[in-house]
Formats: C-alpha cells, structure tokens, sequence
C-alpha cells in the first residue's frame, strides 16, 4: 500500500498531507454511466476514501463502448453494484457505498449532506438545478459535466461561487440526448477524466480554486475553450423548482406534457394530459386556488410550459423529471 500512491506523492502539489486528505475525502457521484465510470476510476485509484455511487439504471451492451468500468457480465445488473466490483477490485482501500436509486428533490438532502464534495455525471439538466439548489443551500461544491455528439464541458459550482442557475438561468428548450444525438466513447472518457481532476484539484485546495470556472472541449476540432463565471450573479425573480412525484399533492393542478404513445398511463392518475405547444399557444389561465405542476420525462418541457405560464401571470409553479 506504501507504493501505491508514490507516483503523485512525490508531487509538491500532493505530497503526503494532500495524500491524507484525499484519504480523508468522502464524495458524492450521481451517475455511474459515461462520465461516471472515468471518475469513479480515477478518484478511486487516487485513493479517495470515501466515495457514494447514485445510480437507478442497469449495464446494458450499448453502455460498453463508452462505461469501460462494465464488463458484458454485467449486462442486466444495477450499475452501482457493478461498479463497487470493479472500483473494489482496483482499490479495496476505499469505501465505496452505493444507492441504487434515482437523485431527486426527496433524497437529495440526505445524499449531499455527507459530502465534501458533489459530483454530477447524470447528464440529465433535471438532476443539476436539483444538485445545483442543495449545493449552493449548504455551501457545498458541484462539479457537473455534459457530452453530447463530439463538444463537452466541466464546471466547478457553488461551496462559495456562483451555482449552476447563476451560468444557465434557463433550460434549453429542446435536449437531446446519446441515444439520439450519438455520442463518442473518447469523449465521455476525456470529459468524466477532467471532471476527476477538478474534484482532485478541490480536494487539495490548489489555487486558483477551480471553483467558478468552466472548461469547455470541442472533440472535432481539438480545442478547448471555457471562461470564469466567479463574478456571475445569482438568478432573481420567479424561479423555477423542481418537486418529486410523492410531493405532489391532491390540491395541485397537475398537468402531465407526455404524449400517451410516450406515456400511456401517468403516474400521477389526476393528470390533465395536455402538450407544452398547446400550453404555449394558449392564451387560457389556470385556476389560481392550487399549485400548478408540470410534467415531463427530462423537465425541458416542463420548464418551458411554466414559462409560458409564468409570462400570463402563474406564480405558484413546480416541476417534475420522471426520468427514463
């Protein structure tokens, strides 16, 4: 075990008392797909002692080309009991916890407490405003990252700079996703590395502190890019939140965006089933009395209905992502 870290001890940025606060590091990961396999690598063979894996999905062959951490016997089972193999079989001297579940408003506070720091590999813009509120309500760091097609970025967050609101005040209004847009294995791998290096970079409190700062990759021409954002301003106004499904209550007007050939039944069974074109074309208000919630898979479209409402004068509004 003396050897096993003496390649970046003998760093003067590491030396032994970076050494021992990476031991005594514990990180929260929320997604072991094809950001979260990297970093799950490199902060476990960098000896971080303490690392949560948030994961709800299963290894499937297609995950392969790009989530080298999974083998094809993996195939059918939860990622993060796949991963804990892998991550222990390279290093049993970290303690690698796992929570088969998806990250939302009614487990995040539980899962950010314990962590020094806060990593986003879910790619899903539901999961980072989720991670960005809590995160900035308690002070603690967010490192979040996006591919998608050959262009990626890395972003350090909130413990003390500005949040992920602060840079993207709003959503797209429109997301793509791997399995329509493609997406290359090399590029996930450079990414989720970079993304390893920020929180490294956190942990031994180098300075200038990554925080408030973007790193953006272009994998078709070879450049990189990116800007500080530690001067940015935190969002005002009407600010959009996004709930659980269990939180909503019997008193809310809730309204489902899900076509039903994408969504046959919803899960909230008092849904009014109505698309955000129409919610956005319409010039009709809702009735003022209940909270309006809007639904949608990823939160795009929920973003974009409360917009439209927000503007015809809305004000009590919440979003659900179901996810996948």
């Amino acid at each position: 075990m003396n050897d096993r870290y003496s390649r970046q001890r003998v760093l003067p940025e590491v030396g032994p008392e970076g050494q021992e606060r990476l031991r005594n590091a514990s990180v929260l990961v929320v997604g072991a797909g094809g950001l979260g396999c990297p970093v799950l690598e490199y902060l476990c063979a960098a000896g971080v002692g303490r690392i949560t894996i948030v994961d709800h999905d299963q290894v499937e062959e297609s995950n392969l080309h790009r989530q080298p951490l999974y083998r094809m016997t993996d195939a059918g089972h939860p990622k993060v009991h796949a991963a804990k193999a892998a991550l222990q079989a390279l290093n049993p001297y970290v303690a690698i916890e796992t929570v088969h579940a998806r990250l939302t408003p009614a487990n995040v506070r539980e899962l950010v407490k314990p962590a020094e720091i806060v990593i986003d590999a879910a790619d899903s813009f539901a999961v980072t405003y989720i991670l960005s509120d809590e995160c900035r309500r308690v002070s603690r760091p967010l490192v979040s990252a996006s591919v998608l097609g050959l262009s990626g970025y890395v972003g350090s967050f909130c413990g003390g700079g500005p949040s992920y609101r602060a840079v993207f005040p709003e959503m797209p209004r429109q997301a793509g996703t791997c399995a329509t847009a493609g997406v290359l294995g090399t590029a996930v791998g450079v990414v989720g590395t970079l993304q390893a290096h920020y929180v490294i970079a956190l942990l031994l409190h180098w300075e200038p502190s990554p925080l408030g700062q973007l790193t953006t990759v272009d994998f078709r021409t070879l450049r990189t890019g990116g800007f500080s954002f530690r001067s940015a301003s935190e969002p005002v106004g009407s600010l959009l939140y996004f709930i659980a499904p269990e939180q909503v209550s019997n008193q809310d007007t809730v309204i489902d965006l899900r076509g039903s050939d994408e969504a046959p039944t919803s899960a909230l069974l008092a849904a009014l089933r109505i698309g955000v074109d129409e919610i956005e074309r319409s010039a009709n208000r809702f009735s003022e009395e209940s909270r309006i919630v809007l639904c949608c898979r990823t939160g795009v479209r929920a973003w974009r209905a409360a917009r439209a409402l927000q503007r015809r004068g809305h004000r009590d509004l919440a979003l659900v992502a179901f996810g996948d």
